[in-house]
């Protein structure tokens, strides 16, 4: 996938980048890129940053005479002005704000959701609640194409999806969604795929995103607690299956690649344990993250 550095830096803002964490950074660049890969218009990235956002006519002129980064990403904002106002105009219309952190579901939408069916499946909320998860779908199409076990590629499909519900800390939230119903090597990589991904590792051939180099200019640098849980990781009997879920994430990202879920029905009835009450309704500990995934109009 094709990223326009100035378009993305301008839907940021220099106010918000002035704010931002490098991990504010990294989040912020991955959900507008699947934003992108469905279609969709990308959200402002100040929706993944944690308390207020400056604006740029406030920051200090000097800041932006001493940052690159900020005094490009106000010159981007000055190119795209007439995009950004519409964007702000429309926010404003709908007089509804979309914190950091909010999945995908509960987005300002004129979209209509059709219920799910009773006793309702992974298919189903796959189909009618996470589609078009272009994303996820090719990352396990990779894992698929590439020969790799089942379980891989069933880890490669399930690792985004809980971004509808809930973006921050998506591996731990993800993780804790899939636990009752999948086997422990998937559910352990998807929780710690979100640490490794930004630690290379030459042996599976996984480099550091480059493209996170490309956009911002300067190298990561994780906040403590996921360097440990990094570290934590690469220790694990169970490393590989979070590792390969970064193999396969740097695949996904691709504008002309056709993909359905058909091909992972299967494997899906061979690995994913479907609750016979449905998903929701099973009295398990997460029951109420389905239940909020099924109605996100519900009423407190």
């Amino acid at each position: 996938m094709e990223i326009d550095r100035r378009r993305f830096l301008a839907s940021v803002g220099a106010g918000a980048l002035a704010v931002m964490t490098p991990e504010d950074k990294a989040e912020a660049l991955e959900h507008y890129m699947v934003d992108m890969l469905d279609d969709e218009s990308p959200g402002h990235a100040h929706d993944h940053h944690h308390g207020p956002v400056p604006r740029t006519e406030d920051l200090d002129p000097r800041l932006l005479d001493e940052n690159e980064l900020l005094a490009e990403a106000a010159e981007a904002e000055a190119e795209f002005a007439a995009e950004t106002e519409d964007h702000d105009h429309h926010d404003h219309e709908q007089e509804v704000t979309t914190p950091r952190g909010t999945g995908n579901l509960f987005r300002p939408s004129d979209t209509v959701l059709e219920p799910l069916p009773a006793n309702p499946t992974l298919e189903d909320v796959f189909r009618l609640r996470f589609w078009p998860a272009r994303h996820v779908l090719q990352s396990a199409t990779h894992a698929l194409k590439d020969g790799q076990p089942e379980e891989n590629v069933l880890a490669g499909l399930l690792h985004d999806t809980v971004q509808n519900l809930i973006k921050v800390d998506h591996g731990w939230w993800g993780a804790q969604l899939y636990e009752p119903y999948v086997p422990e090597y998937v559910s352990w990589g998807i929780r710690y795929h979100g640490a490794l991904r930004f630690y290379p590792d030459e042996e599976y051939g996984y480099e550091y995103p480059e493209l996170y180099n490309r956009i911002f200019g300067e190298d990561y640098v994780p906040p403590e607690y996921i360097k440990q849980a990094a570290e934590y990781a690469t220790k694990h009997p169970l490393y590989v299956s979070a590792r390969m879920i970064c193999v396969n994430d740097t695949y996904a990202f691709q504008d002309d690649m056709e993909v359905s879920l058909d091909p992972f029905v299967d494997i899906i009835g061979r690995h994913f344990e479907q609750p016979k009450e449905g998903l929701g309704y099973d009295n398990s500990p997460v029951a109420h993250m389905w239940r909020s995934i099924e109605m996100p109009w519900a009423p407190l």
